[in-house]
């Protein structure tokens, strides 16, 4: 064993193994040494008995912390005085969270309240303890309808009344015995069709609801609550030609007699490009092929589609068939199909069949099977010429489709 073994000092702790505190002082001083021209982090580390990367944290936090204070040209912030802060901050941000749940507890409040808001309003802004702007917008009144109130400048509110309706009241009339289950909307597109016919200015959907509203001649609402079916994508597209729509409908008559069809429809310019009926019968294979045939002849002069067209229809088994689908591809048509149980993923087809019955059978009468399908085309003309559209900007399919070849 040699003579002299070289061992570095060590420490006994005896305070029961506790954290050390250093005062900061006593930092400074160790962090200072570490400065000195030559010195080692280590070395100096070991004499005064701390643990080298913890000394070597000290010091790049202090000279970050100088670098900081300088850049900034201002004082340097300790940690714990960040901590404190950031405490406060999530202590107020608790707090504004429990004023602003109170705000909407309050709101909703006074929303069931049988008072109006507009009193209420008025009552707390007249006290004076608040500035009239802050409680409008607290309580969602109008500010100047709370002034006006309080100042008694409010005018009462006098029923609708304009000398120059008494010209388009007829008009209304005319329109709404023609067509019973067209809104304020549809009415008021069919209108100004006819005033922009006669070289008359056009009116606002506005007055036309007050002059329905004040002669009852609105539709009555429907409270009924919709089916709660999700629906993630789009089958609208952005020009015609690229995606046809497909589906069948089925009525009876009063006879008893039930007649059944299929029609294709754009999914751009929603207009209906071809369509079968039967009577007593079930739509076909045969007659889904027929359709499809006039469809492209229709709309591309020629027995096959220039390029891939979209052919999205239900699960039926006259669209799912072997036969069709080979007849699809030969025309130039790419079947698609939607999920099982999602009537909503064709929905253009399906607010078509609705519009169909709504608008046509349910205010025609239908003595007969024969009957009927005489009016049948009919319907469908009068749908492509005259029918407003939400989706077209309340033109007509036909209209739509004229005012795209004019700009195009």
């Amino acid at each position: 064993m040699p003579k002299h073994v070289l061992m570095s000092d060590y420490e006994i702790i005896t305070d029961g193994g506790r954290r050390r505190r250093w005062p900061a002082a006593e930092k400074l001083r160790i962090v200072e040494e570490t400065l000195e021209d030559g010195a080692s982090i280590s070395v100096v580390a070991r004499r005064n008995g701390v643990a080298p990367n913890l000394l070597c944290r000290w010091r790049r936090l202090m000279l970050d912390g100088g670098a900081v204070a300088v850049s900034e040209d201002d004082d340097v912030t300790s940690n714990r005085a960040v901590r404190q802060m950031e405490d406060r901050i999530r202590e107020l941000e608790r707090q504004l969270g429990r004023k602003t749940l109170e705000v909407e507890i309050l709101k909703e409040a006074l929303d069931k309240t049988r008072f109006k808001k507009t009193d209420v309003a008025c009552a707390v802004a007249a006290e004076g303890r608040f500035p009239v702007k802050v409680v409008a917008e607290t309580l969602g009144v109008s500010r100047s309808n709370l002034h006006a109130r309080m100042t008694g400048s409010a005018k009462p509110r006098r029923r609708y009344h304009k000398a120059q309706d008494a010209a388009i009241l007829p008009l209304i009339t005319a329109l709404v015995a023609a067509r019973p289950t067209y809104g304020y909307r549809r009415i008021t597109a069919l209108l100004n069709r006819q005033l922009r016919a006669e070289g008359a200015a056009p009116i606002n959907h506005k007055r036309v609801y007050r002059i329905m509203q004040t002669q009852n001649l609105l539709l009555a609402r429907k409270y009924t609550e919709r089916p709660d079916l999700t629906h993630e994508g789009k089958v609208v597209t952005m020009r015609s030609n690229i995606r046809w729509c497909s589906d069948g409908f089925e009525f009876t008559c009063w006879n008893g007699e039930i007649i059944r069809g299929a029609f294709i429809i754009d999914a751009h310019d929603r207009e209906i490009i071809s369509w079968r009926a039967v009577v007593n019968a079930g739509i076909s294979g045969s007659d889904i092929r027929d359709i499809m045939l006039e469809a492209v002849e229709r709309r591309f002069g020629t027995y096959r589609a220039p390029h891939p067209v979209e052919m999205l229809s239900d699960n039926g088994s006259p669209y799912i068939a072997r036969e069709t689908r080979i007849f699809a591809h030969q025309l130039g048509l790419k079947p698609c199909f939607t999920p099982v149980k999602s009537p909503q993923s064709n929905g253009i087809s399906e607010a078509f069949v609705k519009t169909l019955k709504r608008d046509y059978v349910h205010v025609t009468p239908l003595p007969d099977a024969a009957t009927v399908l005489g009016l049948i085309a009919g319907w469908f003309e009068d749908y492509n010429d005259n029918h407003p559209h939400s989706g077209l900007k309340m033109r007509s399919p036909r209209e739509f489709i004229s005012a795209q070849t004019a700009t195009a």
